[in-house]
C-alpha cells in the first residue's frame, strides 16, 4: 500500500511512542570551550493528542539511563555513575505533562513534571507539532499497514544542579569542566493505537 499523499487529521487519539524512532539528546559545555552530546535511545511512553485541540493533550514518558550513550565508554560509564545520573538508585527518567499552551500554528509549550535522580521538578518543552501521516506497517517482513504516525520536536534547558546532580571540578578564571545547564532535544514518533 502507498503512503498517503496528504495529512490526517483523525481527532482526539491514543499513541505510543515507538522507541526505535524516539530519543532524546542532551548538551553540555565540556571545559567552557566545546559541547559533549549525548544520546537516551528507546524512549517509551504514550500521548493523547487532538491536532484541533492541542491544549487537551497529555503524555508520559519513561527512558532507562542504561540506553544512555555519548559514543565514549568511560565517559558512559561516569554518567551513569552516582557522580552524574546514579544509575544503579535511579535506573529510570520520567516525564509526565500537566498542561499544554498554544503558542503559534502547531507550536506548543508542554508544561509537566521531570523526574530524574529521584528528584522532581517542573520543566517546560518548547514542542513543534511535525503532522501525522498514513505510513506503511511491517510485521515479520508484510506491511500490515497503513497505520497513522504523528511526529513532534521538543527542546528545553535544565539546571542539573535542580535535580542534584552536582559533580563539577574547576578551571582557572571561574571556569568549570561541566556547565550546570543542560539542553535537551527530543525527537518523536508516535504510532496511533488501533
Amino acid at each position: 500500500m502507498a503512503i498517503s499523499e496528504t495529512p490526517v487529521r483523525p481527532g482526539v487519539t491514543t499513541f505510543t511512542f515507538e522507541p526505535g524512532h524516539t530519543a532524546v539528546e542532551f548538551k553540555a559545555r565540556h571545559m567552557m570551550v566545546s559541547w559533549v552530546r549525548g544520546h537516551i535511545k528507546n524512549v517509551r511512553g504514550s500521548l493523547k493528542f487532538d491536532p484541533d485541540r492541542p491544549a487537551e493533550a497529555r503524555t508520559e514518558a519513561e527512558m532507562d539511563v542504561a540506553d544512555l550513550w555519548t559514543g565514549v565508554k568511560e565517559r558512559d560509564d561516569h554518567l551513569k555513575s552516582a557522580d552524574f545520573f546514579d544509575a544503579a538508585r535511579f535506573p529510570k527518567i520520567f516525564f509526565k505533562s500537566t498542561s499544554v499552551e498554544c503558542v503559534g500554528a502547531d507550536q506548543y509549550r508542554v508544561h509537566g513534571d521531570l523526574t530524574l535522580r529521584g528528584v522532581t521538578r517542573s520543566v517546560t518543552l518548547e514542542v513543534r507539532y511535525l503532522g501525522q501521516w498514513e505510513t506503511p506497517w511491517w510485521e515479520g517482513g508484510v506491511n500490515r499497514g497503513p497505520r497513522i504516525r504523528a511526529g513532534f520536536e521538543a527542546t528545553a534547558r535544565i539546571d542539573r544542579k535542580d535535580f542534584g546532580v552536582n559533580w563539577n571540578d574547576s578551571l582557572d578564571r571561574g571556569g568549570l569542566v561541566v556547565s550546570d545547564a543542560i539542553d535537551l532535544t527530543i525527537d518523536v514518533e508516535a504510532i496511533q493505537q488501533v
